[in-house]
């Protein structure tokens, strides 16, 4: 049992084929343990494939098409990271719109790892103290982005981590700010 308590608040988890699992599987768990709901929402419907760094891992079906999502549901977004998944969503319309609506109604966003490739595209990094899987640090530090090498940033509602190493961290933080709800300075 989680020492957070998120009862029937609702969280939103983006991704799509190539997500690293763990990265869905733990937060998720976290969720879940902490009273959450969580809704795996997806550019894809059907099932999606996951991995375990380059391998292929179980697969997950689709609650929802992120073209029919609305960020009005949803207490909180996770984005799980994964190469291929985030490479996908980054060029996704639909989820790039998803993402930015989080910070545009001030609400809690968790990304981990190449997760954070979204919030490039979705134009919500100017500014943010944030951390991801260090091959992205020059990406977000173009985008106006403060990155630094830590296994766990929040700035006001947003939670950033670099690998399923800071899974723990992350997860802890996670809960924390949705149990904190909105924060005027999430913004993008």
């Amino acid at each position: 049992m989680s020492e957070h308590n998120i009862s029937g608040k609702k969280v939103a988890f983006l991704l799509t084929d190539g997500v690293e699992q763990i990265e869905l599987t733990s937060p998720w768990d976290a969720v879940k343990g902490a009273g959450g709901i969580p809704t795996l929402v997806s550019p894809k419907t059907g099932t999606l494939q996951g991995f375990d760094g380059m391998d292929k891992g179980d697969t997950f079906d689709v609650d929802l098409a992120v073209a029919d999502a609305k960020a009005d549901d949803y207490d909180a977004l996770v984005l799980p990271g994964g190469v291929v998944n985030a490479d996908f969503l980054r060029v996704d319309k639909d989820a790039q719109a998803f993402a930015r609506a989080f910070f545009e109604q001030h609400k809690p966003v968790a990304s981990i790892c190449h997760g954070a490739w979204l919030l490039i595209d979705a134009g919500v990094v100017n500014g943010r103290d944030l951390t991801s899987y260090h091959t992205l640090a020059t990406d977000l530090k173009n985008a106006g982005a403060n990155w630094s090498d830590e296994e766990v940033v929040v700035d006001q509602g947003l939670v950033t981590s670099r690998s399923p190493e800071d899974l723990e961290a992350f997860n802890d933080k996670l809960l924390e700010e949705i149990e904190e709800g909105p924060h005027e300075g999430q913004t993008p």
